[in-house]
């Protein structure tokens, strides 16, 4: 094949990352090429061609259409852009990988103007096309272009922040929220005036400035825009960085929740190890005195402290587990569970006790595991922060699990003898763990109902597991339609996709109801007292928190839980 035959190489998407993203630490382009031609060339003249640009014959090309010869198309690319640079009298860092699909490769490089650097990025594509013919040299070729280049206009520099503030970066699959609102509950405690970002919306200190999903590079412009603040706390989903990179150069911690299968093939991200590697994102731009909050019961969040720019601050429900000794025997820091209470650890001989679980609301007095690993990542991130550990104590005794204060995220009621749990869980770390918190509330002779659904741009395979998660832990399961969320997905498919997780969960085929408050009144009308109710609320939070209190339901403060939970375990 030569140029301008049927498949030229062409630009797919030129992106342009204003902060810190999967590829650099500081803002970058993303440029997605179609590469078919390159990938079609028998090897020999693909050797051949390459050879004449200047590519060292130390690579073999590989087969046509081979993965090999796909990673050989991405460094050529790389090698051609790095010639490019030069000869406009840049040195440019580049990094290249395959695409996320099989004829596409990614090529990714810094900016300083906005600009040049899209200019520049849009002649990488002819420039591929141009040496399939192989009669022309690098050297001219990337001289005329240079030209060209020399006369576009340089264009905005970057907006990224430079915060003068402490940030906490929070990141994971599970959990981010509610570990956002402890950590900003903590240093409100001690007296300090917060920002913090969230799916929910920005917020100063209690008050909310304004709602939506504010997770990415927008919402931590606003939280660092709030005037007179102490401390910024960033919500930071994998969404943001892969859309517009992350809001500010640097942190002061990195906080890591855990990584499980969400969000896959969305924007190329195909595996957990692909998902892990962009939540570590924020992990490489701490601060060198600064921390990085990692999960050591998470074999990918653990992984993170190869490249972790900050010391190493590790949570584990486990205070045996070797990474702690290993971190603390290098200068870090450990939290952990120890004699039924949060401890501290900053040295292998050092172990400081902070308050029993049983005093901390946001563990359901303990039997919530997922939240116990959020009170110790809040608490590490805070003492990293220097909130004083008498406010830190204080807060993990004063944050409550209520509707106002922590909306959708295990939210405990009281209705007519049954418990009821309102909570987000939305993946199947997120179900398991609200199984959990239904069989520690369940008393002898109680059954537990759930009530789930799930957005339709999960995979074939998620669904399924949604599904099996979901019937394995409780009586009855039911399923709620979230037509706001199908997202594409045909809604009869959906649902075929989840009962066959139910069937193969062991349970038969759930009944179906077309939201989430038809599906609550079945739960209350087909329970008994003593029966726990478990529904996950994504798109009707407010009306069932109303439909709750219009029926004289009531919700359970810590004192409460506690009471329900010992009535559980005699």
């Amino acid at each position: 094949m030569v140029k301008g035959e049927a498949h030229p190489v062409k630009t797919l998407e030129l992106r342009v990352l204003d902060g810190p993203n999967l590829y650099f630490t500081r803002p970058a382009i993303k440029l997605t090429l179609a590469v078919t031609p390159w990938l079609e060339l028998a090897e020999a003249r693909a050797q051949q061609l390459t050879q004449r640009a200047g590519f060292p014959t130390v690579n073999h090309p590989g087969l046509a259409r081979s993965e090999q010869r796909r990673r050989y198309v991405a460094r050529f690319a790389i090698h051609l852009t790095r010639a490019l640079a030069a000869a406009t009298g840049t040195h440019l860092a580049t990094r290249g990988r395959p695409g996320p699909e099989p004829d596409q490769v990614v090529v990714a490089f810094p900016w300083r103007r906005q600009g040049a650097a899209e200019a520049f990025a849009g002649e990488l594509a002819p420039l591929l096309d141009l040496f399939l013919d192989g009669r022309r040299s690098v050297v001219r070729a990337t001289a005329d272009i240079a030209r060209r280049l020399d006369r576009i206009d340089p264009g905005p520099a970057p907006s990224v922040l430079h915060p003068t503030i402490p940030v906490i970066s929070v990141t994971g699959t599970n959990g981010k929220t509610t570990t956002v609102r402890l950590v900003a509950h903590l240093a409100r405690t001690a007296g300090r005036s917060v920002a913090y970002t969230t799916t929910d919306g920005v917020y100063r200190d209690e008050h909310l400035v304004e709602a939506g999903d504010y997770s990415g590079f927008g919402g931590a412009a606003m939280a660092l825009a709030q005037t007179s603040i102490d401390l910024a706390v960033l919500e930071t989903a994998r969404g943001g960085i892969l859309l517009r990179g992350i809001g500010t150069a640097s942190n002061d911690v990195a906080v890591v929740t855990n990584v499980t299968a969400d969000h896959l093939d969305q924007h190329g991200i195909r595996t957990l190890d692909q998902l892990a590697e962009v939540k570590a994102t924020i992990t490489r731009i701490t601060r060198p005195d600064g921390w990085d909050v990692l999960n050591a019961d998470d074999a990918r969040v653990l992984a993170m402290r190869r490249q972790a720019a900050g010391r190493p601050w590790l949570f584990s429900l486990d205070p045996d587990h070797p990474a702690l000794r290993t971190a603390l025997a290098e200068g870090g820091r450990g939290i952990s569970i120890l004699d039924g209470a949060l401890v501290v650890m900053s040295s292998r001989r050092q172990v400081h006790r902070l308050l029993p679980v049983e005093e901390v609301p946001v563990t359901l007095a303990g039997i919530s595991r997922h939240n116990l690993s959020n009170a110790m990542a809040a608490a590490a991130a805070a003492l990293g922060v220097e909130v004083p550990e008498d406010a830190v104590i204080e807060g993990l005794r004063t944050f409550v699990l209520d509707p106002e204060r922590n909306p959708g995220r295990a939210n405990v009621f009281e209705l007519d003898g049954r418990v009821v749990v309102i909570d987000y869980a939305h993946n199947e770390d997120g179900l398991r763990g609200l199984v959990e918190i239904c069989q520690g509330l369940r008393p002898r002779g109680g059954r537990v109902f759930l009530t789930f659904g799930a957005a339709g741009d999960r995979t074939n395979a998620i669904l399924h597991r949604l599904g099996y998660t979901a019937a394995r832990g409780p009586d009855r399961v039911a399923i709620a339609e979230l037509h706001r969320y199908l997202r594409g997905r045909d809604p009869q498919d959906l649902i075929h996709r989840l009962q066959a997780g139910v069937v193969d969960g062991g349970k038969p085929a759930a009944p179906v109801f077309v939201n989430e408050l038809d599906a609550l009144e079945w739960m209350v009308s087909e329970s008994a007292p003593n029966d726990v109710i478990a529904i996950t609320a994504l798109a009707q939070r407010p009306e069932i928190f109303s439909y709750l209190r219009d029926r004289g339901g009531t919700s359970a403060g810590p004192e409460r839980v506690r009471a329900l939970v010992t009535r559980a375990r005699d």
